[in-house]
């Protein structure tokens, strides 16, 4: 346990200690110009205790993002819109949705290309070409587009996170439909099986693997979709809110602990389809 705990306290510490460093060196300059202005002539030690401790920071320091969430999650009330565990649940709820949909969507277009040549020679090449158009461009069209057919809310940004979560599904999925080798297949075809029953039996078993490492992709990208959804509706809740707040302000703190929540988020969510992964897998005896 401990050759495991070690190198990430280790690397932890040196981001840390990176993070010290930056915070010293982009805030020198302001610091310096705002202590002058107040008059007298700081020392370095002076300067350098007032670049850790900015209000508005160029880059915060470490200890500041932790204090603004600690703020924000143990003394705010959860019902609060201040509080940044009420964000995260706003961000988390079209994740999930999105994410969801992005499998399901992801999965059945899978299936779908294995068994007909015309949708893999047709199909496939513009889920690929889909995926070259930048998100932030494409979530305000889907904003407007659903806003003048009456749909706001959740769905929308559930579908921009739909967008991005698709794609490493499907192509996971096509690729571990086809993992089976070829003498399996044609063994269950001399047992006369129907394509139905190769796929229940032998494709998707084989593709579980394939599927939950791409679906751990694919809630990271949920995540990163949900929350640029939030940007473009100028929403009043949610992590892109609080980070669209942030930014108005010069909150930077703010900003930064909101990076830090949905990092952890992040974490937690591929954390969560990992402990999926090792109980469906040792269930199912595959490996």
């Amino acid at each position: 346990m401990g050759g495991k705990v070690l190198p990430v306290l280790v690397v932890a510490l040196a981001i840390v200690l990176l993070w010290y460093l930056g915070t010293a060196f982009l805030n020198w300059q302001t610091t310096v110009d705002r202590l002058t202005r107040a008059g007298g002539a700081p020392g370095f030690s002076e300067i350098l205790s007032q670049t850790m401790q900015a209000e508005r920071p160029v880059l915060p320091a470490p200890h500041q993002v932790v204090a603004e969430l600690w703020k924000t999650v143990v003394e705010m009330r959860v019902t609060s819109p201040r509080s940044l565990l009420f964000h995260a649940w706003v961000t988390l709820s079209s994740t999930l949705l999105g994410f969801a949909i992005g499998t399901g969507l992801g999965i059945a277009l899978a299936i779908g290309i294995i068994h007909s040549k015309t949708l893999d020679k047709s199909l496939m090449p513009w889920i690929v070409a889909s995926q070259m158009i930048p998100i932030l461009a494409v979530a305000p069209m889907i904003i407007v587009v659903l806003a003048s057919l009456g749909i706001t809310g959740l769905l929308p940004k559930a579908i921009i996170s739909t967008y991005l979560s698709f794609f490493p599904v499907t192509v996971g999925m096509v690729k571990g439909l086809r993992s089976p080798d070829t003498m399996l297949t044609d063994l269950m075809r001399t047992y006369h099986a129907s394509p139905t029953q190769v796929l229940l039996k032998l494709r998707l078993p084989a593709s579980l693997p394939f599927l939950f490492a791409s679906m751990k992709v694919a809630v990271a990208a949920a995540l990163v979709g949900a929350i640029v959804g939030e940007l473009p509706t100028g929403a009043q809740a949610g992590l892109g809110a609080r980070l669209l707040a942030g930014s108005y302000y010069g909150q930077t703190v703010q900003i930064w602990a909101a990076l830090v929540a949905a990092s952890v988020m992040a974490g937690l969510l591929v954390w969560t389809v990992g402990v999926a992964e090792r109980l469906v897998l040792k269930r199912t005896g595959a490996r």
